[in-house]
Protein backbone atom coordinates (compact mmCIF):
# COMPACT_ATOMS: atom_id res chain seq x y z
CA UNK A 1 0.00 0.00 0.00
CA UNK A 2 2.45 2.58 -1.27
CA UNK A 3 2.60 5.38 -3.80
CA UNK A 4 0.53 4.48 -6.91
CA UNK A 5 2.67 6.70 -9.13
CA UNK A 6 1.71 9.59 -11.34
CA UNK A 7 -1.03 7.57 -13.02
CA UNK A 8 -2.60 6.68 -9.68
CA UNK A 9 -2.80 2.97 -10.44
CA UNK A 10 -3.37 0.17 -7.94
CA UNK A 11 -2.89 -2.77 -10.26
CA UNK A 12 -5.73 -2.54 -12.78
CA UNK A 13 -7.61 0.08 -10.78
CA UNK A 14 -7.52 3.79 -10.04
CA UNK A 15 -6.54 6.50 -12.48
CA UNK A 16 -8.05 9.89 -13.18
CA UNK A 17 -11.16 9.66 -15.37
CA UNK A 18 -12.29 13.26 -15.05
CA UNK A 19 -13.55 15.95 -17.44
CA UNK A 20 -10.81 18.01 -19.08
CA UNK A 21 -11.90 20.93 -16.89
CA UNK A 22 -10.75 19.03 -13.76
CA UNK A 23 -7.48 17.56 -15.04
CA UNK A 24 -5.43 20.60 -14.04
CA UNK A 25 -7.17 20.82 -10.65
CA UNK A 26 -6.39 17.19 -9.83
CA UNK A 27 -2.78 17.65 -10.90
CA UNK A 28 -2.54 20.73 -8.71
CA UNK A 29 -3.78 18.76 -5.72
CA UNK A 30 -1.30 15.96 -6.43
CA UNK A 31 1.65 18.31 -6.74
CA UNK A 32 0.67 20.13 -3.57
CA UNK A 33 0.37 16.87 -1.64
CA UNK A 34 3.67 15.51 -2.95
CA UNK A 35 5.35 18.74 -1.81
CA UNK A 36 3.55 18.97 1.55
CA UNK A 37 3.70 15.41 2.83
CA UNK A 38 7.52 15.21 3.24
CA UNK A 39 7.64 18.73 4.73
CA UNK A 40 8.40 18.56 8.48
CA UNK A 41 6.41 21.74 9.03
CA UNK A 42 3.28 20.24 7.46
CA UNK A 43 3.75 17.02 9.40
CA UNK A 44 4.16 18.90 12.67
CA UNK A 45 1.08 21.03 12.06
CA UNK A 46 -1.04 17.97 11.28
CA UNK A 47 0.34 15.98 14.21
CA UNK A 48 -0.44 18.80 16.60
CA UNK A 49 -4.00 19.15 15.34
CA UNK A 50 -4.54 15.39 15.60
CA UNK A 51 -3.31 15.51 19.19
CA UNK A 52 -4.94 18.66 20.57
CA UNK A 53 -8.10 18.81 18.43
CA UNK A 54 -8.87 15.17 17.62
CA UNK A 55 -7.54 13.51 20.76
CA UNK A 56 -5.08 11.10 19.17
CA UNK A 57 -3.92 8.50 19.82
CA UNK A 58 -7.28 6.81 20.24
CA UNK A 59 -7.29 3.83 22.62
CA UNK A 60 -7.33 0.14 21.81
CA UNK A 61 -10.10 -1.24 24.01
CA UNK A 62 -10.37 -4.93 25.03
CA UNK A 63 -14.06 -5.90 25.07
CA UNK A 64 -14.00 -8.57 27.73
CA UNK A 65 -17.64 -9.56 28.13
CA UNK A 66 -18.37 -9.89 24.41
CA UNK A 67 -15.04 -11.65 23.90
CA UNK A 68 -15.95 -14.20 26.57
CA UNK A 69 -19.32 -14.82 24.93
CA UNK A 70 -17.72 -15.32 21.52
CA UNK A 71 -14.71 -17.31 22.68
CA UNK A 72 -12.22 -14.92 21.05
CA UNK A 73 -10.10 -11.93 22.05
CA UNK A 74 -11.72 -8.85 20.50
CA UNK A 75 -9.98 -5.45 20.59
CA UNK A 76 -11.60 -2.24 19.34
CA UNK A 77 -9.64 0.64 17.83
CA UNK A 78 -11.76 3.50 19.11
CA UNK A 79 -12.20 6.03 16.31
CA UNK A 80 -15.63 6.72 17.82
CA UNK A 81 -13.81 8.63 20.58
CA UNK A 82 -12.32 11.25 18.26
CA UNK A 83 -13.55 14.82 18.20
CA UNK A 84 -16.58 14.85 15.83
CA UNK A 85 -17.16 11.16 16.55
CA UNK A 86 -15.53 9.28 13.66
CA UNK A 87 -12.34 8.62 11.72
CA UNK A 88 -13.31 11.22 9.11
CA UNK A 89 -11.59 14.06 10.97
CA UNK A 90 -8.13 12.47 10.44
CA UNK A 91 -8.35 12.89 6.68
CA UNK A 92 -10.21 16.19 6.68
CA UNK A 93 -7.67 18.01 8.82
CA UNK A 94 -4.90 16.85 6.49
CA UNK A 95 -6.79 18.01 3.40
CA UNK A 96 -7.87 21.28 5.00
CA UNK A 97 -4.25 22.10 5.87
CA UNK A 98 -3.32 21.24 2.29
CA UNK A 99 -6.10 23.47 0.93
CA UNK A 100 -4.91 26.40 3.02
CA UNK A 101 -1.32 25.78 1.90
CA UNK A 102 -2.57 25.94 -1.72
CA UNK A 103 -4.25 29.28 -1.06
CA UNK A 104 -7.80 27.94 -1.32
CA UNK A 105 -10.49 29.62 0.76
CA UNK A 106 -13.44 27.25 0.34
CA UNK A 107 -13.89 23.54 1.04
CA UNK A 108 -16.34 21.47 -0.99
CA UNK A 109 -17.39 18.07 0.33
CA UNK A 110 -19.86 15.24 -0.13
CA UNK A 111 -21.33 13.29 2.76
CA UNK A 112 -23.56 10.28 3.34
CA UNK A 113 -23.88 9.59 7.06
CA UNK A 114 -22.95 13.20 7.72
CA UNK A 115 -19.72 12.44 9.60
CA UNK A 116 -17.48 13.64 6.77
CA UNK A 117 -19.63 16.73 6.46
CA UNK A 118 -19.35 17.44 10.17
CA UNK A 119 -15.58 16.90 10.03
CA UNK A 120 -15.29 19.25 7.03
CA UNK A 121 -17.40 21.91 8.73
CA UNK A 122 -15.29 21.54 11.87
CA UNK A 123 -11.98 21.88 10.03
CA UNK A 124 -13.27 24.84 8.04
CA UNK A 125 -14.34 26.67 11.21
CA UNK A 126 -11.02 25.87 12.88
CA UNK A 127 -8.89 27.09 9.97
CA UNK A 128 -11.02 30.03 8.85
CA UNK A 129 -12.33 28.51 5.60
CA UNK A 130 -15.82 28.45 4.08
CA UNK A 131 -17.49 25.05 3.56
CA UNK A 132 -20.22 23.73 1.27
CA UNK A 133 -21.40 20.16 1.85
CA UNK A 134 -23.52 18.22 -0.65
CA UNK A 135 -25.81 15.62 0.90
CA UNK A 136 -28.54 13.44 -0.58
CA UNK A 137 -32.04 14.42 0.52
CA UNK A 138 -32.69 10.89 1.79
CA UNK A 139 -29.59 11.10 3.98
CA UNK A 140 -30.55 14.57 5.19
CA UNK A 141 -33.80 13.09 6.47
CA UNK A 142 -32.21 10.12 8.27
CA UNK A 143 -29.17 12.04 9.59
CA UNK A 144 -30.87 15.20 10.82
CA UNK A 145 -28.59 15.56 13.84
CA UNK A 146 -25.47 15.77 11.69
CA UNK A 147 -27.15 18.23 9.33
CA UNK A 148 -27.86 20.50 12.29
CA UNK A 149 -24.26 20.15 13.50
CA UNK A 150 -22.86 21.12 10.08
CA UNK A 151 -25.05 24.22 9.89
CA UNK A 152 -24.23 25.20 13.48
CA UNK A 153 -20.54 25.05 12.53
CA UNK A 154 -21.19 27.48 9.68
CA UNK A 155 -21.27 25.14 6.66
CA UNK A 156 -23.79 25.40 3.85
CA UNK A 157 -25.59 22.06 3.39
CA UNK A 158 -26.91 21.57 -0.15
CA UNK A 159 -29.65 18.92 -0.59
CA UNK A 160 -29.23 16.66 -3.61
CA UNK A 161 -32.55 15.55 -5.07
CA UNK A 162 -31.31 13.50 -8.05
CA UNK A 163 -30.99 9.73 -8.41
CA UNK A 164 -31.17 7.72 -5.21
CA UNK A 165 -30.64 10.95 -3.18
CA UNK A 166 -27.77 9.32 -1.27
CA UNK A 167 -23.96 9.38 -1.20
CA UNK A 168 -23.38 8.50 -4.87
CA UNK A 169 -25.46 11.44 -6.03
CA UNK A 170 -23.98 13.81 -3.45
CA UNK A 171 -20.50 12.92 -4.75
CA UNK A 172 -21.55 13.53 -8.34
CA UNK A 173 -23.01 16.92 -7.48
CA UNK A 174 -19.94 17.95 -5.46
CA UNK A 175 -17.68 17.13 -8.41
CA UNK A 176 -19.91 19.09 -10.79
CA UNK A 177 -19.78 22.08 -8.46
CA UNK A 178 -15.99 21.88 -8.25
CA UNK A 179 -15.70 22.21 -12.03
CA UNK A 180 -16.82 25.83 -11.83
CA UNK A 181 -15.00 26.72 -8.63
CA UNK A 182 -11.46 25.33 -8.88
CA UNK A 183 -9.78 28.73 -8.62
CA UNK A 184 -10.70 29.32 -4.98
CA UNK A 185 -12.21 25.98 -3.89
CA UNK A 186 -10.72 22.67 -2.80
CA UNK A 187 -12.69 19.43 -3.10
CA UNK A 188 -12.21 17.58 0.19
CA UNK A 189 -13.07 13.95 -0.72
CA UNK A 190 -14.22 11.88 2.23
CA UNK A 191 -13.17 8.37 1.24
CA UNK A 192 -10.63 6.43 -0.82
CA UNK A 193 -12.69 7.05 -3.95
CA UNK A 194 -12.52 9.55 -6.78
CA UNK A 195 -9.74 10.43 -9.20
CA UNK A 196 -6.04 10.28 -8.43
CA UNK A 197 -4.58 11.51 -6.08
CA UNK A 198 -7.55 11.19 -3.71
CA UNK A 199 -7.60 7.40 -3.04
CA UNK A 200 -3.87 7.47 -2.25
CA UNK A 201 -3.97 10.75 -0.33
CA UNK A 202 -6.98 9.85 1.81
CA UNK A 203 -5.46 6.47 2.69
CA UNK A 204 -2.21 8.20 3.60
CA UNK A 205 -4.00 10.56 5.99
CA UNK A 206 -6.04 7.68 7.45
CA UNK A 207 -3.13 5.28 7.99
CA UNK A 208 -2.64 6.95 11.36
CA UNK A 209 -5.32 4.46 12.47
CA UNK A 210 -3.38 1.39 11.35
CA UNK A 211 0.00 2.69 12.49
CA UNK A 212 -1.32 3.47 15.96
CA UNK A 213 -3.18 0.18 16.19
CA UNK A 214 -0.11 -1.82 15.18
CA UNK A 215 1.96 -0.24 17.92
CA UNK A 216 -0.82 -0.74 20.46
CA UNK A 217 -1.26 -4.38 19.46
CA UNK A 218 2.49 -4.93 19.83
CA UNK A 219 2.23 -3.61 23.40
CA UNK A 220 -0.98 -5.50 24.20
CA UNK A 221 -0.48 -8.91 22.58
CA UNK A 222 2.13 -11.57 23.20
CA UNK A 223 2.08 -12.30 19.46
CA UNK A 224 2.42 -8.56 18.61
CA UNK A 225 0.09 -8.94 15.59
CA UNK A 226 -3.62 -9.91 15.75
CA UNK A 227 -4.88 -12.92 13.84
CA UNK A 228 -7.56 -10.84 12.11
CA UNK A 229 -7.89 -7.13 11.32
CA UNK A 230 -11.49 -6.13 10.54
CA UNK A 231 -13.14 -2.89 9.41
CA UNK A 232 -16.37 -1.84 7.71
CA UNK A 233 -16.16 -0.71 4.08
CA UNK A 234 -18.28 1.78 2.17
CA UNK A 235 -15.88 3.67 -0.04
CA UNK A 236 -13.37 2.25 2.37
CA UNK A 237 -11.27 4.94 4.08
CA UNK A 238 -11.26 3.63 7.63
CA UNK A 239 -10.50 0.14 6.33
CA UNK A 240 -7.74 1.40 4.02
CA UNK A 241 -6.12 3.32 6.85
CA UNK A 242 -6.39 0.33 9.17
CA UNK A 243 -5.14 -2.22 6.64
CA UNK A 244 -2.14 -0.02 5.78
CA UNK A 245 -0.74 -0.68 9.24
CA UNK A 246 -0.99 -4.45 8.89
CA UNK A 247 -0.72 -5.29 5.19
CA UNK A 248 2.89 -6.43 5.60
CA UNK A 249 2.09 -8.74 8.53
CA UNK A 250 0.51 -12.18 8.90
CA UNK A 251 -2.82 -10.67 9.98
CA UNK A 252 -5.84 -11.63 7.86
CA UNK A 253 -7.57 -8.51 6.56
CA UNK A 254 -11.37 -8.53 6.39
CA UNK A 255 -13.48 -5.71 4.96
CA UNK A 256 -17.18 -5.84 5.83
CA UNK A 257 -19.66 -4.31 3.40
CA UNK A 258 -23.40 -3.79 3.53
CA UNK A 259 -25.24 -6.57 1.70
CA UNK A 260 -26.89 -3.95 -0.51
CA UNK A 261 -23.69 -2.02 -1.19
CA UNK A 262 -21.14 -4.77 -1.74
CA UNK A 263 -18.89 -3.28 -4.40
CA UNK A 264 -15.81 -5.34 -3.48
CA UNK A 265 -17.68 -8.58 -2.85
CA UNK A 266 -20.19 -8.42 -5.72
CA UNK A 267 -19.15 -5.60 -8.03
CA UNK A 268 -17.77 -5.61 -11.57
CA UNK A 269 -15.09 -3.43 -13.12
CA UNK A 270 -16.33 0.00 -14.13
CA UNK A 271 -15.66 3.72 -13.84
CA UNK A 272 -17.44 6.10 -11.46
CA UNK A 273 -16.46 9.42 -9.91
CA UNK A 274 -13.16 9.52 -11.72
CA UNK A 275 -11.71 6.10 -10.90
CA UNK A 276 -11.71 2.57 -12.29
CA UNK A 277 -12.79 0.13 -9.61
CA UNK A 278 -15.47 -2.40 -8.68
CA UNK A 279 -19.09 -1.22 -8.78
CA UNK A 280 -22.58 -2.70 -8.62
CA UNK A 281 -23.91 -2.69 -12.19
CA UNK A 282 -26.84 -4.01 -14.18
CA UNK A 283 -26.54 -6.17 -17.30
CA UNK A 284 -25.92 -3.10 -19.44
CA UNK A 285 -23.10 -1.86 -17.26
CA UNK A 286 -25.13 0.92 -15.64
CA UNK A 287 -24.43 1.69 -11.99
CA UNK A 288 -27.27 0.42 -9.80
CA UNK A 289 -28.48 1.88 -6.54
CA UNK A 290 -26.92 0.62 -3.35
CA UNK A 291 -28.91 0.10 -0.18
CA UNK A 292 -27.88 0.07 3.45
CA UNK A 293 -29.43 1.09 6.72
CA UNK A 294 -26.05 2.75 7.32
CA UNK A 295 -25.89 5.89 5.19
CA UNK A 296 -22.08 5.78 5.12
CA UNK A 297 -22.14 2.35 3.45
CA UNK A 298 -24.84 3.30 0.95
CA UNK A 299 -22.38 3.49 -1.97
CA UNK A 300 -22.38 1.21 -5.04
CA UNK A 301 -18.63 0.69 -5.22
CA UNK A 302 -15.35 0.54 -3.40
CA UNK A 303 -12.07 2.43 -3.56
CA UNK A 304 -9.57 1.19 -6.18
CA UNK A 305 -6.98 0.06 -3.65
CA UNK A 306 -9.55 -2.23 -2.04
CA UNK A 307 -10.32 -3.70 -5.45
CA UNK A 308 -6.61 -4.36 -5.90
CA UNK A 309 -6.26 -5.97 -2.46
CA UNK A 310 -9.21 -8.20 -3.28
CA UNK A 311 -7.67 -9.31 -6.55
CA UNK A 312 -4.37 -10.03 -4.81
CA UNK A 313 -6.16 -12.12 -2.19
CA UNK A 314 -4.54 -10.00 0.52
CA UNK A 315 -7.89 -8.79 1.84
CA UNK A 316 -11.21 -10.59 1.95
CA UNK A 317 -14.52 -8.76 1.58
CA UNK A 318 -17.73 -10.07 3.13
CA UNK A 319 -21.29 -8.77 3.53
CA UNK A 320 -23.67 -8.21 6.42
CA UNK A 321 -27.42 -7.51 6.39
CA UNK A 322 -29.21 -4.56 7.95
CA UNK A 323 -30.74 -6.84 10.60
CA UNK A 324 -27.38 -8.33 11.52
CA UNK A 325 -25.87 -4.86 11.89
CA UNK A 326 -28.64 -3.50 14.12
CA UNK A 327 -28.54 -6.64 16.27
CA UNK A 328 -24.76 -6.32 16.65
CA UNK A 329 -25.07 -2.65 17.61
CA UNK A 330 -27.47 -3.52 20.42
CA UNK A 331 -25.37 -6.46 21.60
CA UNK A 332 -22.20 -4.38 21.79
CA UNK A 333 -24.06 -1.64 23.67
CA UNK A 334 -25.46 -4.08 26.24
CA UNK A 335 -22.27 -6.04 26.81
CA UNK A 336 -19.72 -3.22 26.70
CA UNK A 337 -21.56 0.09 27.10
CA UNK A 338 -20.43 1.23 23.64
CA UNK A 339 -22.99 2.55 21.13
CA UNK A 340 -21.35 2.15 17.72
CA UNK A 341 -22.34 3.75 14.45
CA UNK A 342 -24.40 1.51 12.18
CA UNK A 343 -21.48 1.49 9.75
CA UNK A 344 -19.10 0.11 12.38
CA UNK A 345 -21.76 -2.31 13.60
CA UNK A 346 -21.45 -4.15 10.30
CA UNK A 347 -17.89 -5.12 11.20
CA UNK A 348 -18.99 -6.20 14.69
CA UNK A 349 -21.80 -8.25 13.14
CA UNK A 350 -19.40 -10.19 10.94
CA UNK A 351 -17.18 -11.01 13.92
CA UNK A 352 -20.21 -12.26 15.88
CA UNK A 353 -21.38 -14.36 12.95
CA UNK A 354 -17.94 -15.75 12.15
CA UNK A 355 -17.24 -16.65 15.77
CA UNK A 356 -20.61 -18.40 16.06
CA UNK A 357 -20.03 -20.36 12.87
CA UNK A 358 -16.56 -21.47 13.90
CA UNK A 359 -14.95 -19.44 11.11
CA UNK A 360 -12.92 -17.63 13.74
CA UNK A 361 -10.91 -20.22 15.69
CA UNK A 362 -11.47 -20.30 19.48
CA UNK A 363 -9.08 -17.90 21.13
CA UNK A 364 -8.36 -15.95 17.92
CA UNK A 365 -7.34 -12.34 18.40
CA UNK A 366 -9.37 -9.86 16.35
CA UNK A 367 -8.57 -6.16 16.05
CA UNK A 368 -11.60 -4.23 14.79
CA UNK A 369 -11.70 -0.54 13.91
CA UNK A 370 -14.81 1.03 15.41
CA UNK A 371 -15.00 3.83 12.87
CA UNK A 372 -17.66 5.98 14.55
CA UNK A 373 -20.19 6.40 17.32
CA UNK A 374 -23.90 5.86 17.04
CA UNK A 375 -25.45 9.12 18.26
CA UNK A 376 -26.37 9.98 14.67
CA UNK A 377 -28.30 6.70 14.26
CA UNK A 378 -30.59 6.95 17.29
CA UNK A 379 -33.57 8.19 15.25
CA UNK A 380 -33.18 5.32 12.77
CA UNK A 381 -32.96 2.79 15.58
CA UNK A 382 -35.99 4.28 17.36
CA UNK A 383 -38.05 3.82 14.21
CA UNK A 384 -37.12 0.13 14.16
CA UNK A 385 -37.92 -0.43 17.84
Amino acid sequence: MGDPGRQGRFGNYGGGYVPESLVAACRQVEEAFREAWPDPGFQQSLARLLAVQVGRPTPLTPVRRLSAELGINLLLKREDLTHTGSHKINNVLGQALLARRMGKTHLIAETGAGQHGVATATAAALLGLAATVFMGQRDIERQALNVYRMRMLGAEVVPVETGSRTLKDATSQAMRHWVGATEHSYYCVGSVIGPHPYPWMVRTFQRVIGDEARGQCAAELSTAVPDYVVACVGGGSNAAGTFAGFVDTSARLVGVEAEGGAGAALGRVGVLHGARSLFLQDGDGQIVEAHSIAAGLDYPGVGPEHAHLRDLGRARYVTVTDDEATSALVRLARTEGIVAALESAHAVAWVIRAAGAGELPPGATVMLTLSGRGDKDVSTLKELA
